[in-house]
């Protein structure tokens, strides 16, 4: 039993210090920074691309949306990629105004891949482009969004994540989780980290890359994450990504359980993939590079193992109870922090962020109220992934269509 108390004294204070690290970063965001200067005043021009696999349901508006941008229009071009479709993806994203790109590769199906393919093309051409920014179909774009990142790259920056919103966050308890987990991560994650001079990481969608950050190699990702693997090999080279609050996408998230699941074990899937192939390099990274960046990005990739470690102390404190050195009362208590910590102290934070933001609370308290359900579901998905990790591809189906207008307020777009 004395190993055991050993054990649960070591567990109780790695996972002090790593959550009481999270939460000083994350009150980092509620500090107000002056803008970045600017080191050049230019218009770029930029490349919209959009990976599309059958999404005839959706890809108009988000076409639509980008050509309403509020930037000069000779200075960006939509491309989407019609990444084996067998619908009408492409006749409707070229009647809408798009560049369309087929594609067909029955064994390499999924975004990195497509993205791959088409900047290789756009590399060799030696194409007249400052930056390109990725789209998902289902997105409808905010018609600042051109004109937000523009100035990113004025001020510097060669790699940013705009924000990412949700455009049907009261569907479903389960779109209501999305649209919590995700102004979460803005908030506390992106924005936090961007503040104190760490780095924010590629979230999927709605993010810009200097087009000379990828011309020595390419777009080349081999994960189910493309997006987290392409912030990791920038973090590991000591390169720190950018944040851009204003520059706003809308993202449809799934309102039933069974695309959700499958949809949040691609990304275990591929955060676990990530893990095995670029764990080292972030260590290595902090020693060459001497960055707390380098630091944060190796702990965010090891969410998972201190999971583990929550419930190894779980299972520790249990055993110590039965064998006689816990009392009742304390083991109860290492539940309940247990508990409270992983389920109900983010529905609270969730709240807050909500309140900070100026969102409405009413409409959402069924998302919040099952929150703890989200992430409990989410929890059995990681353990499920490291005892059987499904890595093929699945679709998620796409068919919520709303205009830019529907989300932002009449008199706010046409302003």
């Amino acid at each position: 039993m004395k190993y055991l108390y050993i054990l649960q004294q070591a567990l109780i204070w790695i996972l002090t210090i790593y959550w009481l690290y999270q939460i000083i970063i994350s009150f980092c965001s509620l500090i107000k920074l002056k803008e970045k200067p600017k080191i050049i005043d230019k218009n770029h021009k930029f490349m919209a691309i959009i990976p599309a696999h059958n999404e005839e349901d959706v890809i108009k508006n988000l076409v639509l949306s980008l050509k309403n941008q509020d930037y000069p229009k000779d200075l960006y071009d939509i491309y989407v990629i019609a990444d084996n479709c067998n619908d009408a993806t492409a006749e409707i994203a070229k009647d809408a105004g798009a560049i369309v790109l087929k594609r067909f590769d029955e064994a390499h199906k999924t975004k990195g891949y497509a993205l791959n393919w088409f900047l290789k093309q756009k590399i060799e051409e030696n194409a007249d482009y400052d930056a390109f920014c990725v789209f998902d179909a289902d997105n409808i774009v905010d018609k600042n969004f051109l004109k937000a990142m523009n100035l990113k790259l004025c001020q510097g920056e060669n790699v940013v994540q705009g924000y990412r919103d949700i455009k049907n966050p009261k569907d479903s308890w389960i779109s209501s989780g999305y649209a919590i987990f995700y102004w979460m991560m803005n908030k506390f994650y992106h924005l936090a980290r961007y503040n104190v001079g760490l780095s924010p990481l590629i979230n999927g969608t709605g993010f810009m890359v200097r087009f000379d950050v990828i011309k020595p190699d390419g777009w080349q990702t081999k994960t189910l994450t493309e997006d987290i693997e392409f912030s990791l090999i920038n973090i590991s080279k000591g390169k720190k990504l950018g944040w851009a609050v204003d520059a706003i996408v809308f993202d449809e998230q799934p309102v039933a359980f069974k695309p959700s699941w499958s949809q949040r074990e691609r990304w275990t899937v591929g955060h676990l993939q990530c893990m095995k192939y670029y764990l080292k390099d972030l260590a290595k990274g902090i020693t060459k590079h001497k960055k707390l960046m380098n630091f944060d990005g190796f702990l965010y990739m090891l969410g998972i193992p201190f999971m583990i470690l929550s419930f190894v102390l779980v299972a520790v404190n249990t055993m110590l109870y039965l064998g006689s050195e816990m009392s009742t009362y304390d083991v109860i208590i290492s539940y309940l922090n247990f508990g409270l910590a992983t389920f109900f102290t983010p529905m609270l934070i969730a709240a807050f962020i909500m309140w900070v933001d100026k969102r409405p609370i009413k409409p959402m308290l069924k998302g919040l109220l099952c929150y703890p359900l989200f992430l409990g579901s989410w929890i059995l998905i990681n353990i499920k992934c490291l005892i059987k990790p499904n890595t093929e591809w699945e679709k998620i189906k796409h068919v919520k269509s709303v205009k830019i207008e529907d989300l932002v307020p009449e008199e706010q777009y046409n302003k």
